[in-house]
């Protein structure tokens, strides 16, 4: 039996409508799919609803990991900040109508002063606290500062709530600079999801950005390390496939999924 299972984050077969998305991953044999909120306010604006959206889901006996992603919320002040409090408020309460136990809060892309971000972390984990869903701070690869573990670690520390969680990914992990050794500072409470690709070489690392993940097994990442480093500190939950390929986008979003799934399934199993 396989000691994770297998989520399919819905960037991966993109420009595919949300609804038939849900149900390629319940098809293709996923248990869980990442949705973002720019899908969803989409399908909402175009007449959609977000209950037909859980209705998918339930429909297909998918669950949601977390949805994606909580923005401006680091780094703005006065209306700004307001603002983006505004909209994290609103998409923290769509997230708990799917059912989703997280929602990401990306970093910001320049610098960041890490303790007014670890107060506004915990402000946003407050917030969670009255939906039941609770933000994980996302460290990037490409970002100026928070782009390791022990970035993310740090300010997760520094914002003093139990519920702080951040994402593990290969590409942001290898984009930064960083080390898989770092996964064994984490306790498995410490990660909200573990998205899974591979990374490759060219173009130079410091060049890199989402698209040029490829699929697990395909590049150069220690995978296998990463998954024991996972085993040992008892994470047995989510690997989430996450893939920004146009040459993927323009294929059937079936086969695209079916083929990750077993490509994820050769490297853990």
């Amino acid at each position: 039996m396989p000691d994770f299972q297998y989520s399919l984050n819905a960037s991966t077969i993109r420009p595919t409508p949300i609804l038939e998305k849900i149900a390629i991953a319940a098809e293709t044999g996923y248990g869980a799919i990442e949705l973002w909120f720019d899908e969803i306010e989409a399908y909402v604006r175009e007449g959609g609803s977000v209950k037909d959206v859980r209705k998918a889901l339930d429909d297909g006996g998918l669950v949601v990991p977390t949805v994606i992603y909580l923005a401006g919320w680091f780094d703005t002040f006065g209306e700004e900040y307001e603002a983006a409090i505004d909209q994290a408020k609103r998409r923290i309460q769509v997230a708990a109508e799917l059912g989703a136990p997280f929602v990401i809060a990306s970093p910001p892309l320049g610098t960041a002063d890490y303790r007014v971000g670890a107060e506004r972390y915990r402000q946003l984990l407050e917030i969670g606290d009255s939906f039941g869903v609770f933000p994980a701070m996302e460290f990037l690869g490409f970002v100026e500062q928070l782009n390791t573990i022990e970035d993310a670690l740090e300010v997760m520390n520094l914002c003093g709530h139990h519920r702080a969680t951040t994402v593990l990914d290969p590409f942001h992990i290898f984009r930064g600079g960083g080390t898989i050794d770092s996964i064994a500072k984490m306790t498995p409470d410490q990660i909200a999801v573990c998205h899974f690709n591979d990374t490759v070489n060219n173009p130079p690392r410091e060049q890199q950005h989402d698209p040029d993940r490829v699929m697990p097994g395909d590049g150069q990442f220690d995978l296998r390390g990463y998954l024991e480093l996972l085993r040992e500190i008892g994470y047995d939950r989510w690997l989430s496939l996450e893939l920004f390929r146009e040459d993927l986008w323009t294929q059937d979003p079936r086969e695209v999924a079916h083929v990750g799934l077993e490509k994820m399934r050769a490297v853990v199993e």
